[in-house]
């Protein structure tokens, strides 16, 4: 039995290291002297050598307990404190961006973008972006189609941003988070609810023309008839129970030139996720392009110039 001098001596720390670990139940004395005074057992210097490597790793006064009375738990613990540490660092990273941002600006510059950023969490938290899809999108969409749509418009912000990543996820969340300004009613025409029609496949139509579209804004082409414009064309048809004649397309095309957009948002995602990886806003235009060649429409003013929301 060694004293708890002894032990300290033994394992080359101090008699306060040991004393605070036994206290916390890590390392538990095997008797006590006549005189009261604790007595450790010979395998308490191995013992306290291992609590003092898994502190090194910064390992919780928690996690050494579990790694120390149960067995097989150490892996589960090392990939938790992995997973912390990744969050960490990703937080590290969004916080040198930010930083860097704001070097070099003007006084005028700076103050706007201190404004931004302090109302994003670093790294940003995506839910805000999902209020308002869930806000914009029109009411009755079954939940799966829902989630499949947001899953879809919503940036995954990266984990080693540049500063121009920084301002623009903070213009999306200020975007987001501002009121719709238009003297008529915010959301397109389809969306409205006393227009009797079937949302669900008119987005579940989108989306796969949108698919379509992706291929052609990848190659640089201008909007076009195909397949793509065919399928977008009768998703609109399909959900309000109409057939997809010339009429119908010339009617179509005044519509969705007249209803209010989100360009601004699309524009924001865009420069979050590169040229390589169109957004549903950019194949959306490509189709209305398209629909605007066919029905005669052709010189249609710039989507931005529809923007509805403020900022």
């Amino acid at each position: 039995m060694w004293s708890i001098g002894e032990l300290a001596e033994h394992a080359g720390v101090s008699v306060k290291t040991v004393r605070f670990y036994s206290d916390r139940g890590l390392l538990p004395e095997a008797a006590r002297s006549s005189g009261g005074h604790r007595r450790y057992g010979p395998g308490a210097v191995d013992r306290l050598r291992l609590i003092r490597s898994l502190r090194t790793l910064d390992l919780p006064v928690v996690e050494v307990g579990r790694v120390l009375d149960e067995d097989d738990v150490l892996e589960d613990v090392v990939a938790g404190q992995l997973r912390e540490i990744g969050s960490q660092l990703a937080a590290l990273r969004w916080r040198e961006a930010a930083l860097q941002l704001l070097q070099g600006c003007t006084p005028q510059e700076r103050a706007d973008r201190l404004r931004l950023i302090g109302a994003v969490p670093l790294p940003p938290d995506t839910t805000v972006l999902a209020r308002f899809w869930r806000r914009w999108l029109p009411p009755r969409l079954p939940a799966p189609l829902v989630s499949a749509v947001v899953d879809q418009a919503i940036p995954q912000p990266p984990a080693d941003p540049t500063p121009a990543q920084v301002l623009s996820i903070a213009r999306l969340f200020s975007f987001v988070s501002g009121v719709c300004v238009a003297a008529t009613h915010c959301q397109p025409e389809a969306h409205r609810s006393n227009k009797g029609y079937r949302p669900a496949v008119l987005y579940e139509g989108l989306s796969e023309a949108y698919a379509l579209a992706s291929p052609e804004l990848r190659a640089r082409r201008p909007g076009r008839e195909g397949e793509a414009l065919d399928c977008f064309v009768s998703a609109y048809a399909r959900s309000h129970g109409a057939r997809d004649t010339t009429g119908f397309r010339r009617r179509l095309a005044g519509v969705l030139a007249d209803d209010p957009r989100i360009d601004r948002y699309w524009q924001l995602v865009a420069e979050l996720a590169g040229p390589s990886q169109p957004t549903a806003g950019a194949a959306h235009d490509w189709l209305l392009d398209a629909l605007d060649v066919q029905t005669g429409r052709a010189g249609r003013a710039p989507s931005t110039s529809k923007e509805t929301w403020s900022t």
